[in-house]
């Protein structure tokens, strides 16, 4: 399986690119993370042009089933939730993914 990208990951990246200070690469990457999180955890919504779109989407309450306890019901209640739209560019990109390849790294 592919393995995750993780900030570490987007740092040493950013660092080998530039050969900024991996302190300072670090700082701004949390920093323009917390600045995301800030702006969903008060309901904006967060476009990143080409990228995509973090879009803050309210679920309905709904009754759900427990599949260990089938015959009692679970009130699942009304919830905030982020949904990630890709973008354009993103898209046509993921497209030319090689499936099969993906699969065979999923197994």
């Amino acid at each position: 399986m592919a393995s995750n990208l993780t900030k570490r990951e987007i740092v040493l990246d950013i660092y080998e690119k530039t050969g900024w200070q991996q302190k300072h690469i670090q700082e701004t990457v949390q920093m323009a993370l917390d600045i995301i999180q800030d702006a969903l955890a008060k309901g904006r919504n967060v476009e990143l042009r080409n990228f995509g779109v973090f879009e803050v989407q309210v679920r309905k309450a709904r009754v759900g089933r427990n599949p260990n306890r089938p015959e009692k019901d679970v009130i699942i209640p009304t919830r905030a939730v982020v949904k990630f739209k890709a973008g354009k560019i993103l898209k046509s990109r993921i497209k030319k993914l090689d499936l099969d390849a993906l699969r065979q790294s999923a197994d």
